[in-house]
């Protein structure tokens, strides 16, 4: 008989997911908007998100230590009234003072939050669900966080374009309180596991574990890990950057209409990756981890046809419908993948490994994304005009990588 896959406890994480995430990706979408509209700028858009990664990459495998060792359910609980806070101080000091230095402080904070609470969501998978169920379980997460970016952006778009910043920002505080305040009734079990010594040596060392493991126990899981950090470079940072860019910059359309257009485009990312998850659910038997390269090949060819519409169509509305729907393909292609690979690394990884793990891929995974926020920022500045062939250039690149990645896969999996 087949373990149950929701119980009380899980249903709560889920619907707790639902509600946090969608507070976290409607704030990550207005907030960055609002620095493009005051300033127009690519190169200074492409900065701030660059250095809004950089805490997450460092707060990431403190997150995952903290996971291993602490009740997995307190950290969600005390991130989510600490992000309420966040958002509190920003809408309140908002009116005076740099704005932009302001704008930057808060996202660094909201990525470096997200940065430390994922690890505990997905290390608490394993001790939440069956393993006959981690691709089911995983799956469900990222639908629930797809649903929420999904509403989030479409949703937050109409509230920014109505009725401007203030609104959306006092809705996701309400979403962050409710989310908390509904974890606490989260019981997830916890062990607690000895220390080696002092905080830092703890740390120390269990990061050198978490590597050991990745290196010499698990070296597929290193080299896809290189590989999606190319991906990431060329290919996630350019979405990041082009989408906003284009969509109220570049294509000639209406500055309201771009706004509200913009945030259907974040829908139509979320959808995709909604629509990846469900797949992955249902062809969760059928998926194998060796063809698993072909979905990344599938998401660097999504990239060309967005090119060759700012190429050969001077209608905004036809470019938009065109870089919208190769949006969506690469979210559902890259869902579908991760999917897979968090499953895959959370059966293979030793439950007292499984949070800091996870920890060190996410943060080797982002480190990438800020350099290619900066770069990408800077090189639609320089192409004004030219921008297809920055977008070209990362599908070329990410091509490479993502055929790679596919000769990696089938070398360690050959049948």
């Amino acid at each position: 008989m087949k373990a149950k896959l929701f119980s009380k406890d899980f249903t709560l994480v889920v619907i707790g997911q639902i509600i946090s995430l969608f507070g976290n990706a409607t704030i990550r979408f207005a907030l960055p908007l609002y620095l493009l509209n005051l300033t127009g700028s690519s190169a200074l858009y492409g900065t701030v998100t660059a250095c809004a990664f950089l805490p997450a990459i460092l707060l990431s495998p403190i997150g995952g230590i903290v996971a291993d060792r602490v009740n997995k359910r307190n950290v969600m609980v005390i991130l989510d009234f600490f992000t309420a806070a966040v958002i509190l101080a920003f809408s309140l000091l908002m009116h005076g003072g740099n704005l932009i230095l302001l704008l930057t402080v808060t996202l660094m904070l909201l990525y470096g939050i997200a940065g430390a609470y994922q690890p505990s969501v997905q290390a608490s998978i394993p001790v939440l669900v069956h393993q006959d169920n981690f691709i089911a379980a995983n799956s469900i997460i990222n639908t629930v966080s797809s649903f929420a970016s999904l509403i989030g952006p479409v949703l937050g778009g109409v509230l920014y374009s109505v009725y401007g910043l203030e609104p959306v920002l006092w809705v996701c505080m309400v979403c962050f309180v409710v989310s908390a305040v509904m974890e606490i009734f989260i019981r997830i079990p916890f062990q607690k596991q000895a220390s080696d010594g002092g905080i830092l040596k703890t740390a120390r060392n269990d990061f050198a574990d978490s590597i050991r493991f990745i290196r010499k126990e698990k070296p597929v899981i290193g080299k896809v890990l290189l590989a999606i950090c190319g991906i990431n470079l060329f290919l996630s940072a350019m979405i990041i950057v082009a989408l906003p860019y284009l969509v109220t910059e570049v294509l000639n359309l209406e500055a309201s209409q771009a706004n509200r257009l913009y945030g259907f485009a974040e829908g139509a990312l979320a959808a995709g990756g909604l629509a990846g998850g469900i797949g992955a659910g249902i062809f969760a038997d059928k998926l194998e981890i060796r063809r698993s390269g072909n979905l990344v090949i599938a998401c660097a060819v999504c990239v060309f046809p967005i090119g060759a519409a700012l190429i050969l169509f001077s209608s905004g509305m036809v470019n938009y419908i065109v870089i919208t729907a190769c949006c969506f393909g690469i979210m559902v292609f890259s869902t579908i993948f991760t999917v897979q690979m968090m499953s895959f690394i959370q059966a293979e990884t030793p439950q007292n490994l499984i949070g800091k793990v996870i920890a060190v891929i996410l943060t080797v995974s982002m480190c990438a994304q800020p350099l290619g926020n900066a770069l990408y920022g800077v090189l639609f500045e320089i192409c004004k005009g030219f921008e297809y062939t920055v977008v070209l250039f990362a599908g070329v690149v990410s091509l490479m990588i993502a055929i790679s990645t596919r000769n990696i896969l089938f070398s360690y999996f050959p049948y």
